[in-house]
């Protein structure tokens, strides 16, 4: 697929990867058709990107919302040939579970997916849902160092398991997401001709690409490096590991999705490599003289060595 006056739409895009994907898209020259939840969020990513001609966006106000996208493909699907599905809800601060977590990344997911089946049945080609590692393994599985995933692996975890805790329900919203796409697509083929591919990162890490976006808060996977950046001297943490990526590679890997045809149907699990608390607290410690003294230490050099290669 070449870029030339292709038309890529993309949920969500004042987030964190999203922001990456769009400036991505727009350097490679695609012309772009974001959503954002306000008309103000939306004019702030416009100006972000210099009103590029190249750029417009739609209001979707709430992903969970019964027909959330229909507006936005009914006025604009006929231009669209590409999906990227970026938009789900990172909520942790929340004791309804369903409601907050699940139903809204089911919905969202399968909202769009009708939307497109709708309106823009024939013009759609590829659709790329933004997935995560959570809905190939549960989290007391990413700190297992044996465990393996491949590309039938999915997250053990049922609905009434993730009502255990806040993490546990948002590693399910991401399985039950993109279960709900797989199996929209394979219910719908008679009326839909896109494919789909899905993107499942580990713990998304790197710059934010507007510095300005900060104000907002940072991405939950960056939050558990800045946890331990504000840990006290005396203070304990919880030794989690699992799978990383810097969210640049994830920006580029949405773009490979749908423009290399191999990618098609499948589901990219990527990985640059393995990070865990204590390491990263050591080397907190002894690349940054201003925090030594000052935040937790853990065990030092007790790791298994997943950041001394690097």
């Amino acid at each position: 697929m070449t870029s030339e006056k292709t038309t890529v739409f993309v949920s969500g895009a004042t987030g964190f990867i999203a922001l990456h994907v769009v400036d991505d898209l727009l350097k490679a020259g695609y012309k772009v058709i974001g959503s954002g939840r306000s008309k103000e969020k939306n004019d702030g990513l416009l100006k972000k990107f210099n009103n590029n001609p190249n750029l417009s966006m739609e209001v979707v106000e709430d992903i969970a919302a019964p027909n959330a996208f229909d507006e936005a493909f009914q006025k604009r699907g006929k231009d669209i040939k590409v999906v990227l599905h970026i938009a789900s809800p990172v909520q942790f601060n929340t004791t309804d579970f369903e409601n907050d977590l699940l139903i809204p990344a089911v919905n969202g997911t399968e909202s769009i997916l009708e939307a497109i089946k709708k309106y823009a049945a024939d013009t759609v080609e590829k659709v790329v849902i933004t997935s995560s590692v959570a809905a190939l393994a549960a989290p007391t599985d990413m700190s297992n160092n044996g465990f393996v995933v491949n590309e039938e692996s999915w997250n053990k975890d049922t609905w009434e398991s993730c009502q255990a805790d806040a993490i546990t329900a948002y590693c399910g919203s991401k399985k039950f997401a993109e279960r709900a796409a797989w199996d929209f697509v394979k219910e719908n083929q008679s009326a839909i001709k896109f494919t789909l591919s899905t993107i499942n990162p580990g713990f998304v890490f790197g710059p934010q690409l507007f510095t300005n976006s900060l104000k907002n808060g940072i991405n939950s996977s960056s939050a558990i490096i800045a946890k331990l950046v504000r840990s006290k001297a005396s203070g304990k943490f919880y030794n989690f590991s699992g799978p990383f990526i810097d969210v640049r590679d994830v920006s580029k890997a949405h773009l490979a999705a749908f423009e290399n045809p191999k990618c098609a149907g499948r589901r990219l699990f990527l990985c640059e490599d393995l990070f865990c608390s204590q390491e990263v607290v050591d080397v907190l410690n002894e690349e940054f003289p201003q925090l030594k003294g000052k935040i937790a230490t853990g065990e030092p050099g007790s790791g298994p060595g997943y950041l001394a290669k690097n």
